[in-house]
């Protein structure tokens, strides 16, 4: 089961963190944390690897819908979104929300997971026409 949701950008990784934040802000999310992984791994073990960010992305009325169904969904949120360097291009990767019905059994989710992922995938189009402007 594919559990991600995944664009690849020309645009550099600066300008991709700053534009996936913007992206997921015009659908409504929030970003609760951003973990720097690269600089986390560097600091802890020191290792050196691409750049790579975590993004803690919150809809806070989806979150709250998600609760109301179940208490336990908060090990799945905030919905993670990575943006790291693959290669010569920038990966954006979202957490496929529907990971929540599958792995919880609970069908009362599937309505916030479906409005969960249109919005997370409009924030991923959104990214790839503003690559393709540039």
């Amino acid at each position: 089961m594919r559990y991600d949701r995944t664009v690849h950008l020309d645009t550099d990784f600066a300008t991709t963190v700053a534009r996936t934040r913007d992206a997921l802000a015009e659908q409504g999310f929030g970003i609760l944390t951003e973990i720097d992984v690269t600089a986390t791994l560097k600091a802890k073990l020191d290792h050196d690897m691409e750049d790579y960010v975590i993004l803690g992305a919150c809809n806070p009325p989806l979150a709250h819908r998600a609760l109301e169904t179940d208490r336990s969904i908060g090990l799945l949120l905030p919905c993670n979104v990575v943006v790291r360097r693959d290669g010569d291009r920038t990966a954006v990767q979202a957490l496929d929300p529907n990971t929540m019905v599958a792995l919880s059994e609970l069908d009362a989710l599937r309505p916030v997971a479906e409005e969960a992922a249109r919005r997370l995938d409009a924030a991923l189009a959104a990214l790839t026409a503003a690559d393709t402007d540039s």
